[in-house]
């Protein structure tokens, strides 16, 4: 048994709802989550009744707006949250990142109507939603997406692919950009599309190096019709729609990191203060000292930046810049930390028997999702020097 057990983060945290929201996921977290993750992503299987449950307990809209659903958090709370929830499963606390980035058009970009009608649902009512920018030929340059949407009548035909959606085929909806107009950027709308919807498909997952549990899958839109009241914003201005919830949706994945990150932290001290070579622990020995102390930085230092830049967000100053450093920091963080811990375990590190081989493998695909970090690199230096000449 280890000699000194890990102890909880100890959180500052800025009202007494928060404090006993904490306390609540803490005790989800404790009891219904992290106990099978090990088994279940093995297994590749999806929590769906998880996140009922979390909705159920009303942590699937935590930054939205109580009138139609949501928390009413502010942003340095709902990224806490995020973090507790990947500490225990990276499936379930990126889904939960996720969801909130695939509610973000409607909540901030409908109208009045729309979010009456369809909020409520997607916050509290069990629903789970996706987020569809990406395709086979346009990941990093979104702007070059080629699913359109034909005007007919009230309605609207999407037909194209989308690729690397979390939550492809298990989603009940799916926050959709397509080109209404010409090439580029000011060519874009948003639309929210019925995971039911005739003509869309799911392609089968992909087979992925982690996060087995949750699904990445292509969605195929064939003549899908939606009616116009399921536009999001103006005709052509879905670009912008998209780049706003991806400043947001970066500092989810940034908590995501950290939630990682302090896993394996805590699964390296464990096992170094309880395994014992050449007649001591081997946390006593001062190269592995050294390594502990730089990982348990390399997290704090993550999970500071990231709630700087949310407090900056829920202030409502700009923030693109540092949600771009803060994903940037914390997932390479987090894959240095995760491999580090790897280290420290030895040979024990590299099996399936302790979860850091796992964790390692999580933190990779952090590193790619929702902006590559050479994407992130690219945006914090058009902030400092402006854009690349051509």
């Amino acid at each position: 048994m280890p000699d000194h057990a890990p102890q909880p983060v100890d959180r500052r945290l800025p009202t007494d709802e928060a404090r006993e929201l904490i306390a609540l996921v803490r005790d989800i977290a404790r009891r219904e989550i992290a106990p099978d993750a090990a088994e279940e992503e093995d297994a590749g299987r999806f929590p769906r009744a998880l996140f009922r449950l979390l909705s159920e307990s009303g942590l699937l809209g935590l930054p939205y707006d109580s009138a139609y659903g949501g928390g009413d958090q502010p942003y340095e709370v709902y990224l806490q949250v995020l973090e507790e929830l990947a500490h225990a499963r990276l499936t379930v606390g990126l889904g939960v990142s996720v969801h909130t980035l695939a509610c973000h058009a409607l909540a901030h970009h409908g109208t009045g109507p729309q979010r009456a009608e369809h909020l409520p649902a997607m916050l509290g009512g069990g629903l789970l939603g996706a987020y569809c920018l990406s395709e086979p030929s346009s990941g990093s340059d979104a702007a070059a997406l080629r699913t359109k949407a034909v005007r007919q009548g009230d309605d609207w035909l999407l037909t194209g692919t989308k690729a690397w959606i979390t939550h492809g085929g298990v989603a009940d909806f799916y926050a959709v950009f397509a080109r209404t107009g010409g090439e580029g950027r000011h060519g874009i709308t948003a639309f929210l599309v019925p995971g039911d919807a005739d003509g869309l498909r799911a392609a089968p997952p992909e087979r992925k190096m982690g996060m087995k549990g949750s699904p990445t899958a292509q969605i195929h839109l064939d003549g899908v019709r939606v009616s116009d009241d399921r536009r999001l914003g103006g005709e052509g201005q879905g670009f912008a729609v998209a780049l706003s919830a991806l400043d947001s949706g970066r500092l989810g994945i940034a908590a995501c990191a950290t939630g990682v990150a302090q896993a394996a932290l805590d699964e390296a001290v464990a096992y170094a203060t309880g395994r014992r070579q050449f007649g001591r622990r081997i946390a006593d020995f001062q190269g592995l000292r050294f390594l502990l102390a730089d990982m348990a930085t390399h997290v704090e230092a993550g999970r500071a930046l990231c709630l700087a830049a949310a407090r900056l967000r829920d202030a409502g100053l700009p923030f693109s810049r540092q949600a771009a450093m803060a994903k940037l920091l914390c997932t390479d963080g987090a894959m240095k930390v995760t491999t580090d811990a790897v280290q420290i375990l030895g040979g024990y590190g590299y099996t399936a028997d302790f979860p850091v081989e796992r964790y390692l493998r999580e933190a990779k695909a952090l590193q790619i999702v929702e902006g590559t970090n050479q994407i992130q690199r690219m945006v914090i230096a058009r902030h400092l020097v402006g854009p690349e000449a051509h």
